[in-house]
């Protein structure tokens, strides 16, 4: 990782899927250097400065790249200290969970495999052993994703999704199932955030059907039904995730990615960190603050 990136889009023509921004590509990068680098929660990293020249990058795009980060809760910036490693996402404490890499297909295919388990199992048991006030409480979720659907209400669905698998988690009426969903939840909205800006990878309408689906299952009391149906809406998030993730490889060769500080908030369409906050490169200046993004949503179309 020491070759500066200085490669220069090819014009405002290219799609926005097949365009990565550069704060984006460092994030994913400075992953990869903590996790070769062996290193753990608590961890000091090197300064903005620092981290720039391991990086290969100008300052102003290693500085988005913590601000993202450290937004999705897998660094700690501290005032007058500097830039440290967080602790494990979700509270999981195995070193390869705490590198889980959120761009990485293999990572994301992995665990959207563990989720598949996780899940299904979890609807097939909220079909068998859930109460009706339970019941009630999955349906209404499930409607509410809906109507947010066909709203193209991205927040709304992403308060109506969270709700809806958590419902299911609680039916379970096995703490250690629901915990699982909602560690592995917290991991998938680390790749929302740095694969789709926060953004659905599909039809947020599309996924609510499948929620309606589920929930009627459940309601009916059919377990088998229920555990094919979340396999299937996990499956179609597993797509999602595969395109997206195909498309960003494929940037990587046509002349798009760019981390040399230009073209970060100026795509027409894009959204993500656009305005720099010096993170710790005078760690004992006073009025240092961490990057003031806000927390990624746990859930985009699925």
């Amino acid at each position: 990782m020491t070759g500066r990136h200085e490669t220069a889009s090819e014009g405002g023509a290219e799609s926005s899927d097949r365009y990565r921004p550069g704060y984006e590509l460092v994030a994913e990068q400075l992953l990869s250097y903590i996790a070769e680098q062996g290193l753990r929660a608590g961890d000091r990293l090197p300064t903005e400065k620092g981290l720039a020249e391991i990086l290969g990058a100008t300052r102003n795009v290693t500085r988005e790249a913590v601000k993202v980060l450290a937004a999705i809760g897998r660094l700690s910036v501290r005032r007058g200290a500097g830039i440290f490693v967080a602790d494990s996402p979700g509270g999981l404490a195995d070193d390869q969970l705490a590198h889980f890499q959120p761009t990485s297909m293999e990572h994301v295919l992995m665990l959207l495999d563990y989720r598949t388990v996780i899940e299904s199992e979890t609807a097939r048991r909220a079909a068998a052993q859930a109460t009706p006030i339970e019941v009630r409480a999955i349906r209404e979720s499930a409607q509410l994703s809906l109507q947010a659907g066909r709203d193209a209400d991205a927040d709304a669905f992403a308060q109506a999704d969270a709700a809806f698998h958590d419902a299911v988690g609680l039916a379970a009426h096995n703490v250690f199932l629901r915990s699982s969903v909602a560690n592995v939840r917290r991991l998938a909205a680390q790749s929302d955030v740095l694969l789709f800006h926060g953004d659905a990878p599909g039809s947020l309408e599309v996924a609510a059907h499948q929620h309606v689906a589920i929930a009627q299952a459940v309601a009916a009391g059919e377990p088998q039904q229920a555990a094919e149906l979340m396999t299937e809406h996990i499956d179609t998030t597993r797509h999602q995730f595969e395109r997206r993730i195909r498309d960003r490889l494929f940037s990587r060769t046509d002349g798009t990615a760019r981390t040399d500080g230009t073209g970060l908030s100026g795509l027409a369409g894009r959204t993500g960190p656009s305005d720099p906050v010096d993170v710790t490169d005078r760690a004992d200046e006073p009025g240092r603050t961490g990057p003031p993004v806000p927390a990624p949503r746990e859930s985009s179309a699925s």
